[in-house]
């Protein structure tokens, strides 16, 4: 799947936009198997990565895959994140928001403004509107898979409003990029 979804490639977008501004704490979000906190912690070595994912499995992978780097790995759902206010300079999330209702997607991203300090940065790897035809076929799986409510807003295009109405300003997509299975998109906001 990750060949067919450029996974690489977004994946260091992120990551490169992430650290740009050599931030001192980062909270990687969804954290799943941990390869996107993993490259937060190699591109970043001087700051504190966090990574939290509420499937107990896939964080023991995670843990296990970046047992060698300073990544502290939590057990917590992205709606109800065990971090004070104001405690990270930068937030990111890759491919987290499609597989959450709406409701629980507007609550996952409150928590990120919440925990997030002033002036610090959300970004945000998940699908976005698709850009013709074609794409509009390709998502067609994912919105089998992760349910038509859950991707709705994804198809529609409305992901960087919804990160807007948790907060967040200055909401902005820096990147498109077409795969066999939809349109990604990258989305920064403060």
């Amino acid at each position: 799947m990750a060949m067919t979804m450029r996974e690489g490639t977004f994946r260091q977008a992120l990551v490169r936009a992430a650290v740009a501004p050599q931030p001192a704490s980062i909270l990687d979000v969804g954290c799943g198997t941990g390869s996107q906190a993993i490259a937060l912690a190699d591109a970043a070595p001087h700051a504190q990565i966090t990574a939290v994912d509420g499937d107990p499995d896939a964080l023991a992978r995670a843990h296990a895959r970046g047992a060698n780097r300073s990544i502290v790995w939590t057990e917590a759902l992205a709606q109800d994140l065990p971090l004070p206010d104001d405690a990270v300079d930068c937030v990111t999330a890759s491919l987290l928001l499609h597989h959450l209702s709406p409701a629980t997607r507007l609550r996952a991203l409150q928590e990120m403004r919440r925990v997030l300090r002033p002036g610090g940065r959300l970004h945000i790897a998940d699908w976005g509107r698709p850009q013709d035809p074609a794409m509009h076929l390709a998502f067609f799986a994912i919105r089998v898979l992760d349910g038509r409510e859950n991707t709705a807003d994804h198809a529609a295009g409305r992901i960087p409003q919804i990160i807007q109405s948790a907060g967040f300003s200055e909401v902005r997509v820096t990147r498109r990029m077409r795969t066999v299975l939809g349109t990604l998109e990258i989305v920064e906001a403060r």
